[in-house]
């Protein structure tokens, strides 16, 4: 096997004797070869397994020479919208078009359409009219049946009618893809390949269709909000490897959609050899004069741990995509890709992260997962941890340990999402510890989305009181330790059953924190997620009940604006926001109101902040107890004022939140989430000691790979 980037041109077949590529795959991505890129993984699984693959970056869409310049595949088309959905790469909750597309060279937005991949096999279709083409990636998973498009407010129909695709591959995908490129090199036809688990087919009649649940037909989904909720909660209870039954959707006569049951979790030896495969860890040369690809600049040094994540919250399509069960890498084969980085001509000495989707998960919830898959109407940590949750950080912790004592590693950072839900019921303390004492640099950003239970209901996620105590054992932890270390906590605002009341809460309690985060994300509405349902539904699947949901830009607006009540360009809809909630006890010149009013000898500059006298309102200012943001000081890291303390003054709860910063988000993505798959709250890079690395906070979102 050739150690060297898969062929991108006829140049680069020739140099490998190639004649014909097995398969051509066409990515919305630029090509980086790195196993926290989808295609990356799944085009090297495949060369694995024999077959030739070569690569089709970012192809131009309006000119369909762009798809034949490796020429005809001998056995088909794959085809990636790339690492993100493009339609949240492009646009902002707001529906408003993105500056920067990390995933492509020079962070150049425009090198790829919107609804990449139904756009990209259109193209295929128009040149090779019987070429048997396999759609896979975030994009496809997620839009594998009937489901709720935002960007339209419409109900669009499986992304396999639209493209003109002949399956999908849904999830991870290494299992089902080596299976179809079996079946299609021993001959069999792609319309017969209907037995694959981990795959979604069309089919004209059912008469070979068994164990299936038959969900009701698109045209009722798309014209009865209450039978989308109930169809959406059948999906969202099949989504299990173990329990999960196919499932069939109607469009009309002689038209289906058939999903297969999810392809099983890949086994540990089966982790390792795919991350083992010969990655060139990089981004294709040919971007080095376009600006390379920002994306890879985090993930270079960071360590994927593991898959899957059983945490269950409502707005995130993991269960979706990756699933509930967790699947990890065993110690050997990451210390020794860890081995391979701490040689490399960029290594600093520090690792950027060790984790996944949730860092601190190592194993599966409870044993019964290995056998019988996750409990279909129960969640592990939702409401409250299961009685069979096993929960426990000692491999986790060991492998951490393993990683610092190896030569030229200065520091391990942990920045994946730590679940403190999880963390604070371990009842060995050494995680937390070593955690606090090795593993962070002054910040730990952890994401309790809210403030208010009756939303976290919503979301999926635990109490306030557990966020609490879990802020109360961190303080404890640091002060034995002798630092000065904070949280930073992402919220999220709009989300389904959020009303204005529940957002001045929010505000509220930011305003006994002494903190205001410089940018504030609203909930984002994609594919396959139970939020996403309720958004569109306004009705909860899982109980059928109705849920408030905020829909409208404006009163979205009031309830960023709620959180961000200091910024003086939000002071008249934090007005209407507190009039509308009865609560204009909050207007005034008490130490607990939020602004103060606007008076005939003394108005309030919605622009500068300032009087009409010129003088900056005291109420402005926020002094020491407040900051501001620009409390960080370039050359020493340090605060100018008094909130990099555990002061009560600075921090009347003592919980250690950090003051506001400025963040620079060099990746522009998330992990994980994988819904927007960015930060709830975006904060400052601490830029001392930039060069080596140790004032780098920027919370890594790790791109899992997708395909």
């Amino acid at each position: 096997m050739i150690k060297d980037f898969l062929p991108v041109s006829r140049e680069d077949m020739e140099k490998r004797g190639w004649d014909q590529c097995d398969f051509v795959y066409v990515i919305g991505d630029a090509y980086v070869d790195h196993h926290s890129f989808g295609p990356a993984i799944i085009s090297r699984v495949l060369e694995s397994h024999g077959y030739k693959v070569g690569i089709i970056s970012q192809p131009d869409w309006k000119n369909s020479d762009s798809i034949t310049s490796l020429g005809t595949p001998r056995l088909g088309f794959l085809v990636s919208g790339g690492n993100m959905d493009t339609m949240v790469n492009h646009y902002t909750v707001a529906k408003k078009r993105r500056a920067q597309d990390a995933y492509s060279p020079g962070g150049v937005m425009g090198k790829r359409p919107d609804r990449a991949t139904i756009v990209y096999c259109n193209l295929i279709r128009k040149v090779y009219k019987n070429k048997p083409i396999i759609i896979g990636g975030i994009e496809a998973s997620l839009r594998r049946l009937g489901h709720y498009d935002y960007w339209s407010d419409t109900v669009k129909r499986s992304i396999l009618l639209d493209s003109q695709a002949d399956l999908i591959s849904y999830g991870m995908g290494e299992h089902s893809i080596v299976e179809i490129a079996d079946a299609l090199n021993s001959g069999i036809d792609i319309k017969d390949i209907t037995f694959i688990d981990g795959t979604v087919y069309k089919a004209k009649e059912l008469s070979s269709v068994y164990d299936a649940i038959t969900l009701p037909s698109f045209q009722n989904i798309a014209g009865d909000k209450r039978k989308f909720a109930e169809s959406f909660y059948i999906q969202y209870s099949n989504t299990d490897p173990y329990s999960g039954k196919r499932l069939i959707e109607p469009y009309k006569e002689n038209e289906y959609v058939i999903q297969n049951p999810p392809a099983k979790p890949l086994t540990q030896a089966e982790m390792d050899r795919v991350y083992s495969l010969p990655f060139m860890r990089d981004y294709h040369p040919s971007y080095i004069p376009l600006g390379g690809i920002p994306a890879i600049e985090e993930l270079k040094f960071s360590l994927t741990s593991n898959r899957g994540c059983f945490g269950g919250c409502n707005f995130c399509a993991l269960t979706f995509h990756q699933g509930r069960i967790i699947q990890t890498r065993s110690h050997e084969s990451i210390v020794a890709e860890a081995n391979h980085l701490i040689w490399d001509k960029d290594f600093k000495g520090y690792i950027n992260d060790v984790g996944g989707p949730t860092a601190n998960f190592r194993h599966v919830a409870c044993e019964k997962q290995n056998t019988k898959g996750a409990c279909i109407n129960k969640q592990c940590l939702f409401p409250t941890p299961c009685k069979n949750l096993k929960i426990d950080h000692s491999d986790y912790l060991s492998l951490l340990r393993k990683l610092r004592s190896l030569p030229n590693v200065k520091k391990v950072f942990v920045r994946s999402g730590i679940r403190f839900d999880y963390l604070i019921n371990d009842k060995d303390n050494a995680f937390m510890s070593e955690l606090c004492e090795h593993h962070i640099s002054g910040q730990l950003k952890v994401a309790p989305e809210h403030i208010s239970d009756r939303v976290l209901d919503m979301m999926g996620k635990p109490k306030d009181s557990v966020y609490e105590e879990f802020l109360r054992r961190y303080k404890k932890t640091n002060e034995r330790l002798g630092k000065n270390q904070f949280v930073v906590p992402y919220l999220m605002s709009s989300h389904p059953g959020s009303t204005l009341k529940e957002a001045v809460a929010l505000a509220e309690y930011l305003r006994d924190l002494g903190y205001m985060p410089e940018q504030v994300q609203d909930f984002y509405p994609t594919p396959s997620t139970i939020s996403t349902c309720m958004y569109y539904t306004g009705l909860d699947p899982r109980t059928m009940q109705v849920v408030y949901v905020p829909k409208t830009p404006h009163e979205k607006a009031m309830q960023r604006a709620l959180i961000q009540y200091r910024n003086p360009k939000n002071y008249d809809l934090v007005v209407e926001a507190l009039t509308l909630a009865h609560r204009t006890d909050l207007i005034g010149f008490d130490k607990k109101c939020l602004i103060r009013p606007k008076t005939k000898g003394n108005r309030y500059d919605n622009k500068s902040g300032k009087t009409r006298e010129g003088k900056r309102k005291k109420s402005d200012q926020y002094g020491d107890r407040h900051g501001s943001s620009e409390n960080v000081s370039e050359r020493s890291g340090k605060s100018k004022n008094k909130l990099n303390s555990y002061s009560s003054k600075s921090n009347p709860k003592g919980n250690g939140v950090l003051p506001d910063q400025k963040r620079n988000d060099k990746t522009g993505t998330v992990r994980g989430r994988s819904n927007e798959q960015t930060p709830m709250v975006k904060n400052t890079v601490n830029k001392r000691n930039k060069n080596n690395g140790t004032g780098r906070t920027n919370r890594h979102k790790r791109v899992t790979a997708k395909r």
